[in-house]
């Protein structure tokens, strides 16, 4: 019985999530891509790529393996990459991953508001891993309105710059922070899901 789902960030957007055996990499970066991150080596059951950009579809950077029981459902709900309906940098999948009872997407390079549809789809999630620091996504105040919308429990930034790390036109996360009422910052990389988490704004480290 799955009880828990185990969250780790690789840096920009990539992540694995972990429910029982069972392993999903999500939006591996291609080496060198993302100014200050470290080359992407992974091991997973199954990766899963929001889009084909370099910095989020990088396959190669992950080895599959077999035998493991899958545990989640997955769902993606396509979204234009930019505001202009896809035109500029063309489409973007959220995947809303569900196991044990618990919900959570990854919203990839989401570019624009979704449509009441999709909206209605997201929310009451668990847990959302989404962009905050605009330019390629939506702007960090169009990321707030959205979660004002579809209410996650927790949400996990990602997709941002700090001294450290991210492209140079990305906002840094600080803008994004400064207009979310709990934030609980960790010194590790990972992060548990479970029924009895509570609400916050979770920004996991950074570990390379």
């Amino acid at each position: 019985m799955i009880n828990e789902i185990h969250i780790t960030w690789h840096g920009h957007s990539c992540y694995t999530i972990e429910a029982g055996d069972y392993s999903i990499v999500l939006d591996p970066f291609a080496d060198g891509v993302v100014p200050g991150y470290e080359n992407i080596r992974l091991t997973a059951n199954e990766v899963i790529c929001s889009h084909e950009h370099r910095d989020h579809g990088f396959r190669e950077g992950v080895t599959l393996v077999k035998g493991a029981e899958n545990p989640f459902t997955v769902e993606f709900i396509e979204i234009p990459h930019d505001d202009a309906g896809g035109s500029l940098r063309g489409m973007n999948k959220i995947a809303v991953l569900s196991a044990g009872g618990m919900r959570l997407a990854h919203f990839g390079d989401i570019g624009c508001m979704p449509d009441a549809d999709a909206i209605d789809k997201l929310c009451g999630l668990d847990l959302v891993l989404i962009p905050v620091g605009g330019y390629y996504t939506m702007e960090p105040e169009g990321i707030l309105r959205l979660l004002d919308q579809i209410k996650p429990k927790v949400v996990i930034p990602m997709h941002y710059r700090t001294d450290s790390f991210g492209y140079e036109v990305l906002h840094l996360l600080e803008d994004f922070l400064s207009e979310r009422d709990v934030v609980i910052e960790y010194d590790t990389n990972s992060f548990t899901l479970d029924p009895d988490t509570p609400p916050q704004t979770a920004v996991l480290k950074y570990l390379g």
